[in-house]
């Protein structure tokens, strides 16, 4: 079967409008939801409410209904009727889990994790500490966060990397209490190498419940759930438009939407490397993935390694999909012009599959992670490097980052006077005062100069 994947050429006087539309499908307000997901929602809420419609519902229920209206949702949704004694994963599960879990299993859990804390440490925030002038003491002082949410998602696969991503870098930054939702699915909530996993990890608090209820759970709180502050991880489109829902209630880390890689490729890349990059995006089904180049022919090659690849793998269907809905194969004009749709599409993997990939990343401004050269697939960072492989998709690389200790950490001025310093500074506050007539604050410093003067 032939693979449906669009092709655009820049040099074509419709290349542009055809470069817009895919930038509207994989926008943060696309309609980027499986045939599954759609056919749920019609079954459910028995017409085919937008996905931010059913979010709007799904969270006022919670709010108003609490743990009847998460475990009334997972019935629905997931087909699982759970008992609310069963929403919470016990010890003993737990435990047993990482009892019977394979020893070299375990062994990988360990060493990721001490990837990640090195890293996540390395990049830590430090408090700091300032005397600009004599008698004026300033600092900046982080804290942790005391309670975070993790979503991890469970529908098609098991996702024990995504907990590695999201727990270990808040673990690095010191919070105590970290609750996971994950969909109580035989990838999720009954996963036993996600649970020896997260007993590896030290993370006691695991939920069987996913989706949008499983965020409202989160964020206000349900029986059995206490509220936390701030919810990490990704998910799919509902996942993400619950997250911006509940924002302001608690923090978020982003918006996440479907897995996406722009891959940036000459003439010495491998067909077979690009086919396998594209897929492994594509495989989330949804994913997205784009290939751009200014070499002639390549993009045959890779269409023809694509093929063969699809042809083979077991989840091939499921990435036929995404690569016929959300994929592209771009021939730019030079490698200019690709740098810059790079740029434009603010990707959350950015792949430079060239020969020299350093020259071209000083104008490879914006993209969630990085990877360079042949031999660093993404896969390297979705699993063991370091970074959190929880990062900006859907064009918000363009002014949001990828998921770090540092998203756990609170900040704090610090700001000390002694009677020099109020002296130094308060001719500038006092001016400032007269002009917003606000008479209390300039009494409140002179107050103290008098004071200071008597003194």
């Amino acid at each position: 079967m032939s693979l449906k994947i669009r092709r655009i050429d820049c040099a074509r006087d419709d290349a542009r409008e055809a470069i817009a539309s895919l930038r509207r499908e994989l926008s943060p307000k696309g309609n980027v939801v499986s045939p599954e997901g759609r056919a749920r929602t019609v079954a459910v809420f028995g017409e085919p409410l937008t996905p931010p419609q059913v979010v709007e519902r799904i969270c006022e229920h919670v709010a108003d209904r609490g743990l009847d209206a998460v475990l009334d949702y997972t019935r629905k949704l997931d087909k699982v009727d759970l008992k609310p004694a069963e929403v919470r994963v016990s010890a003993e599960e737990l435990d047993e889990a990482h009892r019977k879990a394979d020893p070299e299993y375990l062994a990988t859990i360990a060493r990721i994790r001490e990837n990640v804390l090195t890293y996540q440490r390395a990049i830590l925030n430090r408090d700091v500490h300032v005397e600009p002038k004599p008698g004026i003491r300033l600092g900046l002082r982080y804290t942790p966060l005391r309670r975070v949410g993790v979503c991890i998602p469970g529908g098609a696969a098991a996702y024990p990397s995504t907990l590695l991503m999201t727990v270990v870098p808040a673990q690095a930054a010191g919070v105590q209490e970290i609750a996971v939702v994950v969909p109580p699915t035989k990838f999720g909530g009954y996963n036993p190498e996600l649970l020896a996993a997260c007993r590896e990890l030290g993370v006691d608090e695991v939920y069987r419940v996913g989706g949008a209820q499983a965020v409202a759970a989160l964020a206000y709180g349900v029986d059995g759930i206490p509220p936390v502050d701030k919810i990490v991880g990704p998910g799919n489109l509902f996942v993400a438009l619950a997250k911006k829902h509940v924002y302001g209630e608690v923090d978020i880390d982003s918006i996440a939407g479907p897995s996406e890689v722009v891959l940036i490729a000459d003439a010495s890349a491998d067909p077979r490397y690009i086919a396998a990059d594209l897929i492994s995006q594509a495989e989330h089904s949804p994913g997205a993935s784009i290939m751009l180049t200014w070499t002639p022919g390549l993009i045959d090659k890779v269409q023809a390694a694509l093929e063969e690849a699809l042809a083979t793998l077991d989840r091939g269907d499921l990435a036929r999909d995404s690569l016929e809905r959300f994929g592209a194969l771009i021939e730019c004009v030079d490698e200019h012009q690709a740098v810059a749709l790079s740029n434009m599409f603010a990707p959350e993997h950015l792949h430079v599959s060239t020969a020299d990939p350093e020259r071209l990343l000083p104008g490879l401004t914006i993209a969630g992670a990085i990877f360079l050269g042949h031999l660093t697939p993404v896969a390297l960072g979705d699993y063991a490097a370091g970074p959190s492989h929880v990062l900006p998709t859907s064009g918000t690389a363009r002014w949001a980052s990828g998921l770090s200790a540092n998203d756990f950490l609170r900040r704090s001025s610090l700001i000390g006077v002694d009677a020099h310093g109020l002296a130094a500074l308060a001719p500038d506050v006092q001016r400032l005062a007269d002009v917003e007539g606000l008479t209390a604050h300039r009494w409140s410093v002179d107050v103290r100069l008098n004071r200071a003067d008597r003194s």
